[in-house]
């Protein structure tokens, strides 16, 4: 029988390592891709606008990942009221970073679409 406190904390670590997985890749390619522009002598501020875009972008897709371990491997654990502060701290943290990269993606407050 699978003991779901386990199962709990291995999701929450692959998870976790999605996520930085996802922001690895987003970067390495991002950089690729820069650069190759870059030699094919595209426009400068062109490739600096997709850099940021698609830099952002996967950070954006790493933090969603890594919040979500961050809950299921606190929920796996006993809930103590420290550990959900400190889930809701980290949480916080990365809601900001969130809503601040989306906002300098797009170069505009969210409810002005």
């Amino acid at each position: 029988m699978i003991n779901l406190e386990v199962l709990t904390r291995v999701a929450g670590i692959f998870l976790e390592t999605s996520g930085i997985l996802v922001i690895l890749a987003a970067t390495l390619y991002s950089f690729g891709f820069a650069l190759y522009s870059l030699l094919e002598r595209t426009n400068k501020s062109e490739v600096f606008r997709t850099l940021r875009q698609t830099l952002g972008s996967g950070i954006l897709l790493g933090l969603e990942f890594l919040v979500a371990g961050d809950i299921i491997r606190t929920v796996a654990v006993e809930p103590t009221f420290g550990s959900v502060a400190v889930l809701g701290a980290i949480v916080l943290i990365r809601t900001f970073l969130s809503f601040t990269l989306q906002m300098e993606m797009s170069g505009r407050w969210p409810w002005q679409r």
